[in-house]
């Protein structure tokens, strides 16, 4: 083999090293980056099958990677859909090509990106709306450490005010000796709610204004798994589910290479035995598969030391970058 047939490979491998660490911290989007290589390298046609058989092994790999995160519950609720929707999909991209539906999942994924930035939790307003507010009683926050020992002499306190005092004190003691918790004074009164670190590895904030159900994602799966087998990638659209379902970070990751992986493997299925599949095809296609287990690896270190509001703002970037690259990819249907 000459340098000239190994070096498209090469050129693969280290650009989906890239991507694959990007996705791992975005939610998904490596092919937004691969498709316009292989398009340059392979051609149009190459793109389904190549990204495919990329994206499969990718995806295994990081499902034994975050095998201890994968909501099982949903998946087994989204095979079903994604299993019929991947068959009729790749039969379809045998017969016609519809690069057209890349406009319907751009807009999608724009809308949703930008619904999402601005939707503010009920949860959340009421700890920022807490925080705000005045202590107990109107009083000043009170730090014992910088209390002046004369202040508490009965002389210089009110002795109307001097019980109220004396309580606020103690109840600011009980705060400065306790660093991992934090108040919200709500009309019941002193409430003990989680720390921000605590909440965020929960995947408890910010929480949507309503939330799916896992039965949902059967319909959607086989909507995703369809227009992937006829256009190869349909970018983060699952994404706005897997939110609104409640998953960030870690849980989010497994679970959604969990079904890709699901997609992936009837897609191939179905394109060896249309035999819509060469060798050079898959050579390809496991060069950029390869190259995400080491990226995986570094991708899964960056995302345990990201907080899961970094993640959720991320996402939604690239779930809008990924909408613009959409629209972008299908301009000319537009001046035409």
């Amino acid at each position: 083999m000459s340098m000239s047939e190994i070096m498209p490979t090469i050129y693969l491998s280290i650009v989906s090293f890239f991507a694959w660490i990007v996705s791992t911290l975005a939610g998904g989007g490596s092919p937004f980056v691969l498709i316009p290589l292989v398009n340059l390298l392979m051609g149009a046609a190459s793109v389904p099958p190549v990204i495919t058989i990329g994206m499969f092994f990718g995806n295994a790999h990081r499902v034994l990677l975050f095998w201890r995160d994968i909501d099982w519950k949903l998946t087994a609720w989204y095979a079903p859909g994604a299993v019929l929707g991947a068959i009729l999909g790749a039969y379809t991209f045998t017969r016609i090509h519809i690069d057209g539906l890349q406009i319907v999942i751009g807009i999608f994924l724009l809308i949703s990106a930008v619904l999402f930035e601005l939707e503010k939790s009920p949860d959340t307003k009421n700890v920022a709306n807490s925080a705000s507010q005045p202590d107990l009683n109107n009083l000043n926050n009170l730090d014992p450490d910088n209390l002046d020992p004369d202040n508490l002499n009965p002389d210089n306190l009110n002795p109307d005010n001097l019980e109220t005092k004396l309580t606020a004190l103690a109840i600011a003691s009980e705060e400065t000796s306790d660093s991992q918790e934090t108040k919200e004074y709500g009309k019941s009164g002193v409430i003990e709610i989680p720390n921000a670190n605590q909440t965020e590895t929960q995947g408890q904030m910010p929480k949507p204004k309503f939330k799916l159900e896992a039965w949902h994602i059967m319909p959607a799966g086989f909507l995703k798994a369809y227009v992937s087998g006829l256009v190869g990638t349909t970018g983060p659209v699952l994404n706005p589910f897997y939110l609104r379902y409640g998953l960030l970070k870690e849980q989010m990751i497994a679970t959604k290479a969990a079904h890709m992986t699901i997609i992936h493997v009837f897609k191939l299925i179905t394109y060896g035995l249309l035999a819509a599949l060469s060798q050079e095809q898959a050579i390809a296609g496991l060069a950029i598969g390869l190259a995400a287990i080491p990226a995986n690896l570094v991708g899964k270190y960056i995302l345990s030391r990201m907080s899961s509001q970094q993640f959720r703002q991320i996402v939604l970037v690239f779930m809008a970058v990924g909408g613009i690259w959409m629209l972008w990819g299908q301009r000319n249907l537009f001046l035409n």
